[in-house]
């Protein structure tokens, strides 16, 4: 029988067919869903299939019969303004090479990303472009298995041996922290989303880093207002000023007086004005804020938004074109991870 772990090839039909003892026909036709298999073997084939990680071979199909021309990009949701501006980019590059995309959608649920997987898999795709669900790897084992070319973007797997891109968020949250101490800001409070997303992760480590650099002691109770993960079950819209709101709301009636607050998203900081104004604290004269994102509506902010221009051009780009020489084999061997530090906008919410 196959042994992936051993470096063995990947299973067959075949492979199943004799675990079972039944025929490969069989085999096949339960897994694609045809007539002619009772519900009962049906099943005990798809667990079987699923024990030896057996995985649709539409790619090397593909392969025999000519590219689809086709990619993949599986994120959260186009209502992310980072996530649609990024797949419009892919879309635009993967064009000009002749290629088209379909987009697949998990909405930060490991049960739709299973299924968008799964959907690739089956569709033959030439490659795919993901931002994957929390920190969880072994989702994307079949792609590998099947030897798809996956590029990953803004969500890190780190055990995954996969090409990655993203947006710097440890150096980016650490100039916006620089750019309020600059400003006379001692105590600072990030409000960000409770989510086990690498970029989460790595945002409070550069606030923390940035805070120890100044000699404050950094103390999560004290510089860290977390918003809860609601996100997850929403469909229409990526974040909601409502959430920093009530955090927001919440810790400043405790008495918590920060000299500056950092957003993890423009959106927040829309809660966080609402909070402050009807406190009568005053931005920039009473707390510095500073945002994530550069979102349109930040410069027509009272007073406008200072914030970070995140560097989504560049990171769809340089996936996209690293997808397209993998799918090539033009690619070098090395696995790229880069990451790309935004741009500072100051504004005068940070501005004395």
């Amino acid at each position: 029988m196959a042994d992936i772990g051993n470096g063995r090839r990947p299973p067959t039909l075949h492979d199943i067919a004799d675990r079972l003892g039944l025929t490969a026909n069989t085999i096949s036709r339960a897994l694609n869903e045809r007539p002619g298999v009772s519900a009962a073997t049906r099943a005990l084939i798809k667990a079987e299939a699923e024990r030896q990680g057996y995985v649709p071979n539409v790619h090397a199909r593909s392969l025999v019969l000519g590219s689809r021309k086709t990619i993949g990009v599986i994120v959260a949701n186009i209502s992310n303004p980072f996530f649609s501006d990024l797949v419009s980019e892919v879309e635009l590059r993967a064009q000009q090479e002749g290629y088209t995309t379909m987009l697949l959608l998990t909405y930060e649920s490991a049960e739709r990303e299973r299924q968008a997987i799964n959907r690739a898999l089956r569709s033959g795709l030439d490659g795919l472009i993901a931002a994957p669900v929390h920190d969880r790897s072994n989702a994307w084992t079949p792609v590998l298995k099947a030897e798809i070319p996956l590029v990953l973007v803004s969500r890190e797997l780190p055990e995954l041996e996969v090409d990655f891109f993203s947006t710097d968020n440890e150096a980016g949250i650490r100039l916006t922290a620089e750019a309020v101490f600059a400003r006379g800001a001692k105590d600072i409070v990030l409000i960000d989303e409770d989510m086990p997303f690498s970029t989460i992760r790595l945002r409070i480590e550069g606030f923390r880093a940035s805070m120890e650099a100044h000699g404050v002691k950094f103390d999560p109770r004290m510089h860290l207002a977390l918003v809860p993960p609601a996100r997850s079950f929403r469909v229409s819209r990526s974040w909601n000023a409502d959430d920093a709101y009530r955090v927001a709301s919440d810790l400043l009636d405790r008495g918590r007086r920060p000299d500056a607050f950092l957003v993890g998203d423009d959106y927040y900081a829309l809660g966080l004005y609402r909070a402050l104004s009807e406190r009568g604290i005053r931005v920039p004269n009473d707390v510095l804020v500073m945002g994530w994102g550069n979102h349109p509506f930040t410069r027509y902010m009272e007073p406008p938004l200072s914030t970070l221009v995140l560097p989504f051009q560049e990171v769809a780009q340089r996936a996209t074109e690293r997808l397209l020489a993998r799918i090539a084999g033009t690619a070098e061997t090395p696995i790229v991870r880069e990451r790309i530090v935004p741009e500072l906008v100051i504004r005068a919410s940070a501005s004395r």
